[in-house]
């Protein structure tokens, strides 16, 4: 598989690889987003630092010069950073699992379905033969995004990765592969 780039966009909202300097940002929209992100986000229970957040975009430089994972800034109509999303090279050869969570102020406006369409149409550009989207059963709002953008859901099994507050410690799992 090729690297994927490193901004995408369809228009309205922009995917950009994280920058060291998104620190202070992306800690402010985290923190602003806890009673939010906690249900399902193991990492936002509790509280998150700048810290976090700098140790964070760290890792998401190392992961990407290491093919694990390519993780992106929702950055919104008004430059604003709106939250988070990547492809993650961990469902086995030739298929990568995309991730996505918006800050509090951010959601129901659809973001969260576009930032999952432009990463599924990179996924398959860049050679996956398959994207897989995984959330927790009970966060029905996850399970919207791959419903309208046609991938088939394959079933239930348990997670192999924690879970925030209200994780039920079951996963749904969908697909879509590439024609």
């Amino acid at each position: 598989m090729q690297i994927p780039a490193e901004s995408l966009s369809d228009g309205v909202i922009v995917l950009r690889r994280w920058w060291a300097g998104d620190a202070e940002a992306l800690h402010r929209l985290v923190d602003e987003s806890l009673d939010h992100l906690a249900p399902w986000m193991p990492w936002a229970v509790g509280s998150y630092t700048e810290r976090d957040a700098r140790e964070f975009l760290m890792l998401t430089r190392e992961s990407w010069l290491a093919a694990e994972t390519f993780d992106y800034a929702i950055v919104a109509p008004d430059g604003a950073i709106a939250g988070s999303c990547g492809l993650m090279a961990r469902i086995g050869r030739g298929g990568l699992e995309i991730g996505y969570w918006l800050g509090k102020p951010y959601t129901g406006r659809g973001w969260a379905t576009r930032a999952a369409r432009l990463l599924t149409t990179e996924a398959f550009r860049v050679g996956a033969n398959r994207v897989e989207i995984v959330h927790d059963v009970a966060n029905h709002r996850s399970a919207a995004v791959p419903a309208r953008l046609g991938f088939t859901r394959l079933g239930e099994r348990p997670t192999q990765l924690p879970g925030g507050t209200a994780a039920t410690g079951r996963v749904l799992v969908w697909r879509q592969t590439a024609s």
